[in-house]
């Protein structure tokens, strides 16, 4: 197995931390931008893109704070495979969302390339 290492995110964003909760943690909302579609049962969450099905876990979540996943595959020690962290700024109420991934070592351009795309999409489904 690969070297695992973590990179972080940060992505400003123009809405309010319980909308933007919204489409991090529910599959309506992560269908909307994260794949084609969400099928859900409890905390386990299947991720489907064409005819790729990808599943993972909700390992913990914080109402307009932050959600966690775990993919079924990743057999690492990491509590999670992927979060998503919502920062809110006391003064200014400025939202920040901090995207948190565990990938290979030899990937993480390629990674960090994917998340900002996906990032774009969700950014513009909401308007931001």
């Amino acid at each position: 197995m690969a070297e695992r290492v973590q990179i972080e995110l940060e992505f400003p964003v123009k809405a309010s931390a319980a909308m933007l909760y919204n489409f991090l943690a529910t599959p309506s909302g992560l269908a909307g931008w994260f794949c084609d579609d969400v099928n859900s049962r409890g905390d386990r969450f299947v991720f489907i893109w064409g005819d790729t099905e990808e599943v993972a876990t909700l390992v913990r979540k914080r109402q307009d704070v932050f959600v966690q996943y775990k993919w079924e595959e990743d057999k690492s020690n990491n509590k999670f495979s992927f979060e998503f962290r919502i920062s809110v700024d006391d003064i200014t109420l400025d939202a920040t969302l901090i995207v948190t991934d565990f990938v290979d070592a030899d990937e993480v351009n390629e990674m960090k390339l994917l998340w900002n795309s996906q990032i774009h999409n969700l950014l513009h489904n909401i308007g931001s």
